[in-house]
């Protein structure tokens, strides 16, 4: 096939393969991975470079230059630029203003305003230590995992601590409105599951769901979801079947299997557990369930937040309540924007309670190690609000401009054209993605962003692959999956290798085509094949 000589050619011309392999070309055990049947019958496109990440130093390459889909991996452009524009240190400040005057009684004549900062946690993944928590299988791929793991802390921590501040500052009653300030940046919608990026987030805006058997069959299950909040309930049956038959478990929002809640904002909003077959059909878990791919003896899934403002309005509310705080404005209502102020009237003097987040550093943490959409899409606006950009079409604009002029890479190795996480349609080369991380490595954000990406069998979406490839502790990756319509689009890994030899190395890992998907041990099959190709990276250089 054209393609494989192609690779022979490339594979020629490098002449630290040539030096690793002697003459027999065929034997190398890269390439050998490469020609699986896999590969060979999807007409798979590989392509990879490997680079001495000091020096920049090209030590192994495979069609380095072609543009390929990047998946995920293209989340460390956008966490990359994010650390060097705001620094690790960063804490997002989420402020809370009142916009008239508060009496003897402790009454607010005027509304309260909460101004949104793009905090990606608000407090929801504070751990006591100061840093973030973060699972191997994270509730935001819920519905991709059939399950997730869910972090302990409550999503409700930040709202819970501002209405304690609230109330604390005077104030026993607000006879106006409460207001969210979400005009830090313009909304927008990804094309990766249409998800909408705002300024203010609670649980990074989806519900978690959970389902637990009874103990016995022919007891209901035990549903329930969180954040609990008086914008919307859970409702429907389930049924405990016997041992080891088949869940058939549904979580609705706006219409059977679709995770999208767009209710939040009227009164009675009301998702739904089911079984498959209509929303009026109970919702059955076998005794004794655990998710097939993750073990766990709870069924997660998630609803997608639709009115972010709206929801973390009434969520406020209700810990205003719990604080002592009454508001005579119902607590379930869309979010009135169009009452706010200009920002020039917010002051210290109208501040009466204030959040702060854990360092960006922590948030990069998690963007990476988990694969989390929404912070790296938060994190394009990041870098773009320090430019004064407040779409994403001008974050894009500014993150391309960063990238080319202060990292110096090749603009026409990369084409992002519409979000910041990567999926469907970013494009970048193996070269360019490798010498963005040789930059990197030489700046003094490297440390943070080294730490934040997986190590491959350790943690982070990666703990489950290359659990038997030597020296896996010393390979930090960044993967990324593009599977659409039943194939695998892109299987991508991009980052870091302690080696062998003691050398640190760049790289870039790109499969295209992959080929199709018959169960989803077919995508952990190929980013096993691709550990395996790093642990001999490891070994050789």
């Amino acid at each position: 096939m054209r393609m494989q000589f192609l690779a022979v050619l490339a594979l020629i011309a490098s002449s630290s393969f040539v030096a690793g392999c002697g003459s027999e070309l065929s034997q190398d055990p890269i390439t050998q991975i490469m020609d699986k049947p896999r590969y060979t019958s999807a007409k798979s496109q590989w392509s990879m470079i490997v680079m001495d990440a000091g020096t920049g130093e090209v030590l192994y390459s495979l069609q380095p230059d072609v543009l390929s889909l990047t998946g995920s991996v293209r989340k460390l452009f956008s966490v990359g630029t994010a650390l060097n524009a705001i620094g690790p240190d960063y804490r997002f400040e989420t402020p809370v203003y009142r916009n008239g005057t508060i009496d003897a009684s402790g009454k607010l004549t005027g509304d309260l305003i909460v101004k949104a900062s793009g905090d990606l946690t608000f407090g929801g993944r504070m751990k006591a230590d100061g840093t973030i928590d973060f699972t191997d299988f994270d509730h935001n791929e819920a519905r991709a995992f059939n399950g997730a793991i869910l972090t302990p802390e409550d999503p409700l921590t930040a709202v819970n601590q501002l209405a304690a501040q609230v109330r604390a500052a005077g104030i026993t009653s607000i006879s106006g409105d409460v207001i969210i300030d979400d005009r830090l940046f313009d909304a927008f919608r990804v094309p990766n599951g249409n998800v909408l990026i705002s300024p203010i987030l609670i649980n990074e805006n989806v519900i978690d769901v959970t389902l637990a058997p009874g103990a016995n069959a022919g007891q209901p299950g035990q549903l329930d979801w969180r954040p609990r909040t008086s914008a919307m309930t859970m409702q429907g049956t389930s049924i405990t079947t016997a041992a080891n038959s088949a869940p058939d478990i549904v979580t609705s929002g706006d219409a059977l299997d679709e995770g999208p809640l767009s209710c939040l904002a009227t009164p009675g909003c009301k998702g739904t557990i089911s079984g498959e077959a209509s929303l009026n059909t109970p919702a059955s878990i076998p005794a004794g369930y655990r998710a097939a791919l993750i073990g766990n003896g709870l069924y997660v899934s998630n609803l997608r937040v639709e009115d972010p403002p709206s929801f973390a309005r009434t969520a406020f509310i209700d810990a205003l309540a719990r604080a002592g705080v009454t508001v005579s404005a119902p607590a379930v209502q869309p979010n009135a924007s169009d009452k706010l102020p200009t920002p020039q009237t917010y002051t210290s003097a109208t501040q009466v309670a204030s959040f702060t987040s854990l360092p960006y550093s922590e948030f990069a943490k998690l963007i990476l190690k988990v694969s989390l959409n929404t912070g790296a899409n938060l994190s394009l606006m990041y870098q773009g609000l320090t430019k004064g950009a407040r779409t994403v079409g001008d974050a894009l604009a500014t993150e391309r401009q960063s990238l080319t002029g202060d990292l110096g890479l090749d603009g026409a190795g990369f084409n992002f054209p519409t979000n910041g996480s990567g999926t469907p349609d970013s494009r970048a080369t193996a070269r360019t993605t490798a010498t963005l991380l040789s930059v990197m490595s030489r700046r003094p954000n490297y440390t943070v962003y080294r730490n934040a990406l997986s190590i491959l069998g350790v943690d982070g979406s990666l703990a489950a692959i290359g659990k038997n490839v030597a020296g896996k502790e010393h390979i930090a990756v960044k993967s990324g999956a593009t599977v659409t319509g039943g194939q695998m689009i892109a299987m991508n890994m991009a980052g870091y290798i302690d080696a062998k030899s003691g050398r640190r190395l760049a790289y870039a890992l790109f499969v295209n085509n992959a080929g199709p998907v018959a169960a989803l041990t077919d995508t952990l099959d190929v980013f096993d094949d691709e550990a395996e190709i790093l642990g001999i990276v490891y070994a050789r250089y």
